[in-house]
């Protein structure tokens, strides 16, 4: 079982992703467990202030460090507990980083950053709090807040657990090779005068020159 807990200021945006297909079997079967946690819970004025201007001037708001060293401090840690903070800058998601995190580490706890990003003295803490940490992009690009990444790695780590998926075979990237081309019926799919058919060599039935085929296909 691998838990993951998510701190957010928009927690809603969770609720129907995680409330569907694999993921909601996962809960089920108890492979994995998923809480997302409103940061505003952590505040202490009555309008739960979660952001604040800058030092040093400058456009937007960033995300105070009293009520995020709060939450983590609620966290109970364990050997096994990884802080993944998603940052541009951070070091770009993988499959490779997803299977790493499901064989090492039971408890996940995501921080989804917004605005201008986190107080910077946020990452001293979560290693003063004896945590393991690492900050992490889930692309070359910028996105408005770190709610879209939580759900892609939470889901790319959690299919990687056995059973989360039925059988391991289940794993495109163990059956098949990541980027390999599917194809199911029709044989030839007929639209607008055109031909669209599946390539021959899967018809064969030869499974050796099938074998070679998906080989050839797969996008390292």
């Amino acid at each position: 079982m691998i838990q993951f807990d998510i701190i957010t200021i928009f927690p809603e945006i969770f609720d129907s992703y995680f409330s569907e297909s694999m993921i909601l079997r996962g809960q089920k079967s108890k492979l994995i467990k998923i809480n997302v946690h409103d940061l505003r819970k952590w505040t202490k004025d009555k309008r739960k202030t979660v952001d604040d201007k800058p030092y040093g001037g400058g456009p937007g708001m960033v995300l105070k460090v009293e009520p995020l060293a709060k939450a983590l401090r609620a966290m109970k840690k364990n050997k096994k507990t990884k802080v993944i903070l998603f940052s541009a800058g951070g070091k770009q998601f993988d499959n490779k980083m997803a299977a790493e995190l499901a064989e090492k580490f039971d408890r996940i706890i995501l921080i989804c950053g917004h605005y201008e990003g986190v107080d910077e003295r946020v990452k001293k803490i979560i290693k003063d709090l004896g945590f393991e940490f690492s900050e992490i992009s889930i692309g070359p690009y910028v996105l408005t807040g770190g709610e879209l990444p939580a759900m892609v790695l939470a889901d790319a780590v959690a299919r990687k657990i056995p059973g989360v998926l039925g059988k391991i075979e289940s794993l495109e990237e163990k059956r098949l090779g990541v980027g390999v081309p599917t194809y199911t019926r029709p044989e030839i799919f007929k639209f607008r005068n055109k031909k669209y058919p599946v390539p021959r060599v899967l018809l064969s039935g030869d499974h050796k020159k099938i074998e070679e085929w998906r080989k050839v296909q797969i996008k390292s």
